[in-house]
């Protein structure tokens, strides 16, 4: 049995939300996990305490530089078990991050043990039905109140908890329709679109905001140079299936590499299909659906899991994918990765991870 962290109390618990109108990201619960950062002391003083305000200075580097990184995990219940699905690949990744905005890494050992920690005090928030989930964010941010352009010398790690109803609302999958953009781009290699990184999102809502105004749910991201290879979506990466072969854009430095991309490759090996990891340019997709090769498109994200594809639109060109219809491969594969990830199917790779009672 690991030793317990520091657990502060509440005064009063939160009355729990009704389960049939969580939506995303709504509400939270009663506590969080937290973790300091000095220069001179390194990672110190984990523990969990009520969710609630902080205080930070006005000059704290994180609101005038951009030092800020994050992640995004789940915790479902099946019966009475509380699991995590490959929490580790989001320790690793929040480190790679960090590294890349030179902020310092977490032991992600320490920071896994926490979490289940944490997750354990707030099981009875974990919602059941079909489809829900605990979403878990974890963060870090500088705090240093210091207006100078360099690294912070402290930072603050928050890890916080939030129901989430069913992304498609208890509904079979959804066909979304997406807008390539072709006057933004999100990221070019060597910058900082591979790490998972807030002022990413941000530089993302004008051309997301566009696209909604012309009925469009997600934004296709092309890439940063000549604005001719297909990178991924606003808030998923992007699979196509032709002739039969699951292809997806080849991380290059510049694509978030996606904890569900990586799993959906592994998933769909393992399911006896040939998949490429390659360079796909949008002209070559547009040809493709035009001679009747492009059978399905879906993108892969930790909110959705997969999100089939109906409709592209690309200047002038607008497609249809599959009669707006999902695909076999799609609902296949959304079926056996969901599944995995709720205890239904068996889980040969060891994704799941059973949180402990302490």
């Amino acid at each position: 049995m690991s030793e317990k962290i520091e657990f502060v109390q509440r005064e009063n618990l939160k009355e729990k939300p009704d389960p049939s109108d969580l939506g995303f990201g709504k509400y939270f619960t009663d506590y969080m996990l937290s973790f300091d950062y000095d220069l001179d002391k390194g990672w110190h003083d984990l523990k969990i305490v009520p969710y609630g305000p902080i205080e930070i200075s006005p000059a704290a580097q994180a609101l005038h530089y951009g030092q800020a990184v994050f992640e995004g995990l789940k915790a479902y219940k099946h019966n009475d078990e509380v699991v995590l699905f490959r929490p580790d690949e989001n320790f690793k990744r929040i480190n790679d991050s960090l590294n890349r905005l030179d902020m310092p890494e977490v032991d992600e050992g320490v920071l896994l043990e926490g979490l289940k920690q944490l997750v354990d005090v707030e099981r009875d928030w974990v919602p059941e039905g079909e489809g829900q989930s605990l979403y878990i964010r974890p963060y870090v941010f500088a705090t240093e109140g210091m207006l100078g352009v360099r690294p912070s010398y402290s930072y603050k790690l928050l890890i916080i908890l939030s129901p989430s109803g069913s992304y498609y609302g208890g509904e079979s999958l959804r066909p979304t329709k997406i807008y390539v953009e072709d006057e933004y781009v999100r990221a070019v290699r060597g910058g900082v679109g591979h790490a998972k990184v807030a002022g990413n999102y941000a530089a993302s809502l004008k051309a997301q905001t566009n696209a909604s105004k012309l009925g469009y749910d997600q934004v296709l991201w092309l890439d940063g140079v000549e604005q001719k290879y297909i990178e991924e979506v606003g808030s998923m990466n992007i699979f196509f299936v032709e002739n039969g072969t699951i292809v997806t854009p080849k991380l290059n430095g510049s694509i978030l590499p996606g904890i569900t991309r990586k799993t959906v490759i592994e998933l769909s090996k393992q399911l006896g299909y040939d998949v490429e990891e390659r360079r796909v340019s949008i002209d070559e997709l547009i040809e493709s659906q035009r001679k009747g090769k492009l059978s399905e498109v879906f993108g892969t994200g930790t909110a959705a899991v997969i999100s089939p594809v109906g409709q592209l639109k690309y200047g002038e060109k607008e497609i249809v994918i599959n009669n707006n219809e999902t695909g076999e491969i799609t609902q296949k594969l959304y079926d056996n990765y969901v599944g995995i990830q709720s205890g239904k199917l068996n889980d040969p790779q060891n994704w799941r991870v059973v949180v402990p009672k302490y």
